[in-house]
Parts: C-alpha cells; sequence; structure tokens
C-alpha cells in the first residue's frame, strides 16, 4: 500500500470532521434536543437552570442586543426605500403563510384522525403566524450571496411587526367560528391582560435589547466592530438560539408532550414542515420572478434570494416567548403548542442550508453571463474600431 492509499482514511476523517465544524449549528441543535430528551428537568421552565429567566428573557435578550449592535445603519437607510420588497416579505408572513398553515390545520381537524392531537393544530396555526427568524436568515444570505442588507430589514421589520400582529392572527384563527376556539388564550384570560403580558416579555427581550444595540453602535462604532470581531458574537447569537430550542425541547419532554402525542403525529408535523418550507419558497420565488412578467418588474436575484430566506422562514426566537406569555395560564399546553414550531427551526435551517448552494449558483451564474456579455460586447467594439 503507497503513501496515498494510507492517508486517504485520514482525509475521509479530516474531511467528516470539517463539514461537522461548518454545520455547527444543525449538529447543535441535535445535541441540544438529546440533552433536553435526556435531561428535561435542566433547561425547562422553572428548572434548574430558571429558564424561563436565563433564556426566555436573558438568550432572547442577547439575540437581538447582538442584531442591533451588527445592523449597518447606512446600509439599512439605503435599503429602507426598497417598499416592494419589504412589502411583498412581510405580506408573505403575515398573510400568505398563516392562510396556508390555518388552511392545512382545518383540513387535518376536519379528517376527524384520532392519531392527531387536537393541541399541535394549535400549534401549526401559531408556527403560521409568526415572523421570520433572525439570525439564521442573515447568515444564510450571505452565504448564498444574497442580498444580506435587505435581509436584516426584513428580519428586524419582521420580528417588531410580529409583536403586534402575530398575537392579534392568533386571536383571528383561534376565534369562536373557526373551530379552533379550544386554543385560544382569551379562555382562560382576557385579551388587554394577554397583550399586556406579550408586550412585556417582548419589551424587554426584542425592542429594549435592538434599540440598546443600536444606540451602542451609533456611540461606540469602532469599539462595536471591535467586540463583534473579537468576541465572534454572531456565533453567541446562534448559540443563544440553540439555547432557546434546548429550552422549548425541554418543555416539551418534562411535560410529556412527546408522549402524549402519537408518533405518528410527530412524524406528521416533520413531514409537513418540510413539505410547507419548500412549498413557502416557491411561493416566495414565483413572486419575485412572476412568470410573463418583463426582466425590468422582476426583483434581482440576489433580491429574490433574500426574500425567499426570509418569507418562508419562522422564528422560535420570538414565537417561543409568545408561546410562553399566551399560555401562562394553562402551561400543560405550552409544550404541546410548541412542539410543530421547535421542529419547524430545526428542519427550515436544514433544508435551507441544502439549498444555499442552489440559490448561490444562481446567482453566481447571471453574474458570469452578464461578464461574458461585457466581454464580448468589448469585443465586439475593438473590432469596430
Amino acid at each position: 500500500m503507497d503513501v496515498k492509499e494510507k492517508r486517504k482514511p485520514l482525509r475521509w476523517f479530516l474531511n467528516i470532521v470539517n463539514f461537522l465544524i461548518s454545520q455547527w449549528f444543525i449538529v447543535g441543535i441535535g445535541v441540544f434536543v438529546a440533552l433536553a430528551y435526556k435531561f428535561p428537568n435542566v433547561a425547562k421552565n422553572h428548572g434548574h437552570i430558571r429558564a424561563d429567566i436565563s433564556i426566555e428573557y436573558g438568550a432572547v435578550a442577547i439575540i437581538f442586543l447582538i442584531s442591533g449592535m451588527t445592523i449597518p445603519r447606512q446600509k439599512l437607510i439605503a435599503q429602507a426605500t426598497h417598499w416592494q420588497a419589504h412589502l411583498l416579505t412581510q405580506v408573505i408572513s403575515f398573510v400568505i403563510t398563516p392562510s396556508i398553515a390555518f388552511g392545512i390545520a382545518a383540513a387535518i381537524r376536519a379528517a376527524h384522525n384520532p392519531a392527531v392531537n387536537d393541541w399541535i393544530l394549535i400549534g401549526i396555526i401559531i408556527t403560521g403566524s409568526t415572523p421570520t427568524t433572525v439570525s439564521s436568515n442573515v447568515v444564510m444570505t450571505r452565504e448564498a450571496k444574497g442580498n444580506e442588507y435587505l435581509s436584516l430589514i426584513e428580519v428586524s421589520a419582521g420580528n417588531i411587526l410580529g409583536a403586534f400582529v402575530t398575537p392579534a392572527l392568533v386571536q383571528m384563527y383561534l376565534g369562536k367560528h373557526t373551530g379552533f376556539h379550544y386554543g385560544n388564550p382569551t379562555n382562560v384570560i382576557s385579551l388587554s391582560a394577554l397583550y399586556r403580558q406579550v408586550m412585556q416579555q417582548l419589551g424587554l427581550t426584542l425592542f429594549v435589547p435592538l434599540f440598546v444595540g443600536q444606540v451602542v453602535q451609533y456611540l461606540l462604532p469602532t469599539q462595536v466592530k471591535w467586540v463583534l470581531a473579537t468576541f465572534k458574537l454572531a456565533k453567541v447569537g446562534s448559540l443563544c438560539l440553540l439555547l432557546l430550542i434546548w429550552s422549548s425541547f425541554s418543555n416539551s419532554f418534562a411535560s410529556g408532550a412527546f408522549e402524549i402525542v402519537p408518533h405518528t403525529s410527530v412524524i406528521m408535523i416533520c413531514f409537513l414542515n418540510i413539505a410547507l418550507y419548500l412549498v413557502f419558497t416557491v411561493i416566495c420565488f414565483l413572486l419575485c420572478q412572476f412568470p410573463g412578467l418583463p426582466e425590468k418588474y422582476r426583483f434581482s436575484r440576489p433580491d429574490t434570494v433574500s426574500i425567499m430566506l426570509c418569507g418562508a422562514a419562522k422564528t422560535v426566537a420570538l414565537g417561543v416567548p409568545l408561546i410562553n406569555a399566551q399560555y401562562q395560564a394553562a402551561q400543560d399546553k405550552v409544550g404541546l403548542v410548541s412542539i410543530p414550531l421547535v421542529l419547524y427551526q430545526g428542519e427550515q435551517i436544514f433544508v435551507a442550508q441544502l439549498l444555499v448552494p442552489l440559490f448561490r449558483r444562481w446567482i453566481v451564474s447571471e453574474i458570469e453571463e452578464k461578464e461574458e456579455a461585457d466581454l464580448e460586447y468589448s469585443d465586439q467594439l475593438q473590432v469596430q474600431q
């Protein structure tokens, strides 16, 4: 056996290690889900580390503080005028995806399948009503060579709007005549008290940290850049997102939600989530690149990728605190309602990571085509001269 043959297993091992490192977030989801399954009392609400405070307030606040510190004000101002993209993305997040989720939940309920838990259907509706996720969207848009600054605008606007819009959507879809009134949180708490709890939690975890991050960035721009680069705060934000997923799964395992819910329901949710994410992505693509429209009226490819990643995603960073705030008086339902959302979060990241190379190739191919066309035009000019 020659030297090359001897080194082949080592190269395979190093390639696997490098791949796992590059996909550390997905690996992290698996690790934290395993920890939640084995030690559910550690990160559940009122558990050993008081996740209802340390994670649902502390970790979420850190996520949005870092977002406020990393959002470049000048780039945001430049992208703020792109109102067509903002309108389309938010309509997809708060009109199209919630209505599709509600329609699917209603269809499943109409089938009267005893294997499907009724509270899982409430979770599907809430999942469809939540805004887009924050850090993972921006990171994946950057990896795909999309318009990352547009993504920053969309995720910021979406989460701010979501604090007000998502509870209203939940009230609408869980109304008396929808068939899902049993899951309406106002059954056990008044609407005003519900909004007060939601605004209190989201104010402390979203609005205040985001505002503080922007102020710190404005007053100390050089120091903020140094801190972001030195302490890898983007990774810290992703780690906080993993902690939130850990807490969500811990609540579900501790409450016995996965034991109460038949395995067929969990399997159905897993496949349904993937199907929904792909459907939402296709809808975003078709609305951005509407067939038959002249090229000048379509969104650019980088903008289209940004809208696809933002429009199809749903966040646990806002969704889980919202569920906890809404069902404080019915904590036994929190784990059940959270199942579709926490599963969707992990699955959307996994599927999006598979789509990123395709998006990048699509954008790069257009750049290469333009470069070839410019080169050909330049050659023609030289020949004419």
